[in-house]
């Protein structure tokens, strides 16, 4: 079987994962590496990529696309994993961060905080396509003043309807993951 090592910029995207990915693919046989921020994923991913002697590993990266360009910031990433010559790896782009891939799903957030009417504010514009808010983790704070990165992504991670949230780049992540699934489990 083959292995999925993801590498995450933060400690909120691994609490939030560890729930979500037996989800997705049951099955799947992974690991995640959390990194203290975008600077030292990128440092290290190097390092890391070269250094992995593991037979039978791919490797996912997830980084927050913030306010970089997202498709020059994939690019980035990816060569420096065509560098280390891991040509294969899977680079994906949480727009605009974690918080807009929770905001997809306001359900959840809603059930997490045991607060019904945070789900009506998906009929509201700014919340049909989350990835659209620059600044979604103020959003959260906003809906949830109690929110906090990572118990916020702990609470609300096993509420997640996978095939109901808006977030785009939450989608592709989910379809990344499937896909991995299916070629190297059938799962």
């Amino acid at each position: 079987m083959t292995k999925l090592v993801l590498m995450v910029e933060e400690k909120s995207a691994s609490v939030f994962l560890e729930t979500v990915l037996p989800k997705i693919a049951p099955r799947l046989n992974y690991v995640l590496i959390t990194h203290e921020g975008k600077k030292d994923l990128e440092n290290s991913l190097p390092r890391k990529l070269r250094a992995w002697r593991e037979p039978n590993v791919s490797f996912l990266v997830l980084r927050d696309k913030d306010s970089e360009d997202c498709i020059q910031l994939k690019q980035r990433l990816l060569k420096i994993c065509r560098d280390t010559g891991r040509k294969d790896t899977i680079v994906r782009i949480a727009v605009h961060c974690l918080e807009s891939w929770l905001l997809g799903d306001l359900n959840a957030v809603a059930s997490a905080y045991n607060n019904p009417s945070t789900s009506t504010l998906s009929s509201r514009a700014k919340f049909r396509n989350p990835d659209n808010l620059a600044n979604a983790n103020d959003e959260i704070i906003k809906i949830v003043p109690e929110y906090q990165k990572v118990s916020g992504a702990r609470s609300i991670a096993p509420f997640m309807n996978l095939s109901a949230n808006r977030s785009y780049s939450f989608n592709i992540f989910v379809k990344a993951i499937q896909q991995f699934a299916v070629r190297n489990y059938c799962a």
